[in-house]
């Protein structure tokens, strides 16, 4: 079902306010509508799936993926990613000065992104991963110890 231009603001607005009364004020809808009604709205089938697909829009534009951390944690191990530094200078008698210099990422990052790097693809387990496993059972006729 297509939500109407009104519909729309209101999930717009929703996934913005987090606050149903005032997403449907701010949508457009009348104070007695966003009061009573509007939580009935929002669990329509319809408006639930919008509301639901733009939050995982959302979430997946806001959190970042696998290939995004591994692209920034070479990017740092590499070198490219730089510090900022602030480092006060005494320009007068009592007053001092904060001057901002650039500085390449210090070793301790560096092989902390490195080593980061290494665990993700395993390059340093100890333990193997055994991934198949035969046993065999054998099923017959035994003597039992016991006295019957």
């Amino acid at each position: 079902m297509k939500l109407t231009l009104k519909q729309q603001r209101l999930v717009d607005e929703y996934i913005k306010t987090g606050n149903a009364y005032q997403s449907a004020k701010n949508a457009g809808y009348s104070d007695s509508y966003a009061k009573v009604d509007v939580h009935k709205a929002l669990v329509k089938p319809s408006l639930k799936q919008a509301l639901d697909k733009r939050l995982e829009e959302h979430r997946k534009a806001t959190i970042a993926d696998q290939d995004e951390i591994l692209q920034y944690l070479t990017s740092v191990m590499r070198g490219e990613v730089s510090d900022q530094e602030l480092i006060p200078i005494q320009v007068g008698r009592g007053e001092m000065e904060v001057e901002e210099i650039e500085k390449r990422s210090d070793t301790t990052a560096r092989t902390k992104a490195a080593e980061l790097l290494g665990k993700r693809h395993t390059m340093w387990t100890d333990k193997q991963e055994i991934t198949q496993r035969n046993i065999d059972i054998n099923i017959g006729e035994y003597d039992d110890d016991s006295d019957s």
